[in-house]
């Protein structure tokens, strides 16, 4: 994960933020509770491999490590594989099919 996404997830979930809301005595993790996300994740190896072979291990420590611990589900993925040995077109393609994926959720 990038250094500036595990910034930004801290800085976040930091107790003087509104991220963490005090219930009585106790703090509620799950402020976020029946929000869902898309994570989409580029590479330079082939995506079906990193799933296959790596078993998607950094896309599944972000799923359930963090945003399931804070309630945010569902989880959806898209992952981009062999992305400095595409062309032009195919980075267009892609980026129709995440503007697409942007305007079915909201």
């Amino acid at each position: 994960m990038p250094a500036i996404m595990k910034g930004f997830i801290e800085r976040l979930l930091q107790p003087d933020l509104l991220a963490i809301q005090a219930a009585g005595s106790k703090a509620s993790w799950k402020v976020f509770k029946g929000k869902s996300a898309r994570v989409i994740m580029t590479m330079g190896m082939p995506g079906w491999f990193y799933r296959w072979y790596f078993g998607a291990h950094a896309l599944k420590l972000l799923k359930r490590n963090i945003l399931h611990f804070i309630g945010i589900k569902p989880v959806r993925s898209t992952i981009y594989g062999m992305i400095e040995a595409v062309g032009v077109e195919k980075r267009q393609q892609w980026l129709r099919e995440v503007e697409a994926l942007g305007h079915q959720a909201s």
